[in-house]
């Protein structure tokens, strides 16, 4: 039987005011997984009304109050979590570690959040005025507008929310359309299980077709105070200007061109599993990804070749099998993208490794390419899929002039023995993240994420998250009667 769920509009499930639903659909077989609500901007004015209505309450909560639902939230999202990972293959093919791999870290981001309730909120300033108490505080914004991806729907749905939740904002969440479940719905189930109240957490669903006025009513909704959106720089662009165009700070999380630079001293065997994982897991659907190595020439074919090797070990097919480790991407249209993009520099001079080939469905197997010159497409864009390009470079300086030649800058990866060399190195690179030693895709609820550059700007996690979905004030309180010139 095919599930259905409405929007959740002030703690209840409603239908669209029209009446209208859309397809979730399953990249497992190209099929319908589930039907949901598809709202109109009416539909976004009504949850914005809920969510305004429930902010002054649920900010005048005791921030322990506060923090219970959200520790609550994190022990219910791991019980839930089969539940939760089955969702997740179901509507995007995820294969099941990747699946368990977004219930541990969501958990982790709700449980973060909730500890980051009780943080320091403001400061006692200096002040030239005799008797005066100076203070900066921090205090919530009111509605914040949350927009979610499908590619890792757990770990990105729980970051859109968590920390704007527990400082004290209300939310308006727009779930992907490919993953409006797993990114949206069931998160919010498990909130409501945890004991949030009605109207504090709100879910739009919307048919693709109409993301673009659902995106802008909510956005441009005078009670909407902060925008987070994770998710394509293409889109991200538009939101960002939609933000701006109504005076809103915004956190905006896109995507990457990302590199690892693995140094003559590397051990090979050791970035090869690196690289391999970085490039491959989740089939290259994270934007962390691994899209580029750039490895010094001395070792360059050795490590070739055994990444190659690596890549037609992995095993392929269905997500629903525990062994899998590649499974589909998204859909069909993202697999002929990926693919086009291989043909294209294929033509052009490039040589594969491993992989390449026409897709099967959904499917693309893992792919390792080398010969890849800036003139192709592959070279610049963001594949988003189970490819990586091999370069060889001359030396460190070399490398870093190449991997900070794109527009992107979220992550990248310095592989060495000698660690003192890779941060020297880190340091040069364009990027907002850096793991020396290790390979781009890592994540923990603590540490600022975020990028620079077409990777967006603002940060999610920790104190910078609590930065970022907060308001500072300044307040006086004078020791007594003042006197004025006039």
């Amino acid at each position: 039987m095919t599930i259905h769920r409405e929007l959740l509009i002030g703690g209840r499930e409603v239908a669209a005011q029209t009446g209208r639903t859309t397809d979730d659909t399953t990249p497992l077989t190209g099929g319908v997984y589930a039907t949901v609500a598809a709202a109109g901007p009416a539909d976004v004015t009504l949850a914005v009304d809920a969510a305004d209505a429930a902010f002054p309450a649920w900010a005048a909560l005791p921030p322990a109050r506060r923090r219970q639902v959200l520790s609550a939230a994190a022990d219910l999202l791991e019980a839930r979590a089969g539940e939760a990972a089955a969702i997740m293959t179901a509507e995007t093919g995820a294969v099941t570690g990747w699946g368990h791999f977004n219930v541990g870290l969501a958990a982790g981001m709700f449980r973060e959040a909730a500890a980051s309730a009780t943080l320091p909120v403001g400061e006692v300033l200096s002040t030239g005025v005799g008797g005066r108490l100076s203070l900066a505080v921090r205090e919530p914004v009111g509605v914040v507008a949350a927009f979610a991806p499908w590619n890792a729907p757990l770990i990105l749905g729980a970051r859109a929310i968590a920390t704007p939740l527990v400082v004290g904002n209300t939310a308006v969440l727009k779930p992907s359309e490919d993953a409006p479940i797993a990114s949206g719905l069931f998160l919010a189930d498990v909130l409501r299980e945890a004991g949030l109240p009605e109207g504090v957490l709100n879910v739009v669903t919307n048919d693709r077709a109409d993301a673009a006025p659902v995106a802008e009513a909510l956005i441009a909704d005078p009670r909407v105070r902060v925008v987070n959106f994770t998710g394509s720089t293409a889109v991200g662009r538009v939101v960002g200007e939609l933000a701006a165009r109504h005076l809103k700070p915004a956190v905006l999380e896109l995507g990457g061109k990302n590199a690892v630079l693995v140094l003559a001293d590397a051990d090979v065997a050791h970035a090869v599993d690196a690289v391999a994982f970085g490039a491959f897991g989740n089939s290259g659907q994270i934007c962390m990804a691994v899209d580029r190595v750039l490895v010094d020439r001395s070792i360059a074919e050795q490590f070739t070749e055994r990444l190659a090797e690596k890549a037609a070990s992995l095993p392929h097919g269905d997500p629903t099998d525990p062994g899998t480790v590649i499974g589909p991407v998204v859909d069909a249209r993202a697999a002929r993208r990926v693919a086009d993009l291989v043909a294209e520099a294929v033509a052009a001079g490039a040589r594969v490794r491993a992989g390449g080939g026409e897709p099967e469905g959904a499917h693309h197997p893992a792919t390792v390419l080398d010969r890849v010159t800036p003139d192709m497409r592959l070279h610049h864009e963001e594949v988003f899929g189970p490819v990586v390009a091999v370069t060889g470079v001359a030396d460190e300086d070399e490398a870093v002039a190449i991997a900070n030649d794109t527009p992107y800058g979220l992550t990248a990866g310095v592989l060495t023995e000698d660690a003192r060399r890779g941060l020297a190195i880190a340091r040069r690179l364009r990027t907002g993240i850096v793991h020396v030693g290790g390979q781009t895709v890592d994540d923990e609820p603590q540490a600022p994420f975020g990028g620079v550059g077409a990777s967006g700007y603002g940060r999610f996690g920790g104190r910078w998250g609590v930065e970022s979905f907060t308001a500072t004030r300044w307040l006086t309180v004078e020791g007594g009667h003042g006197t004025y010139p006039f």
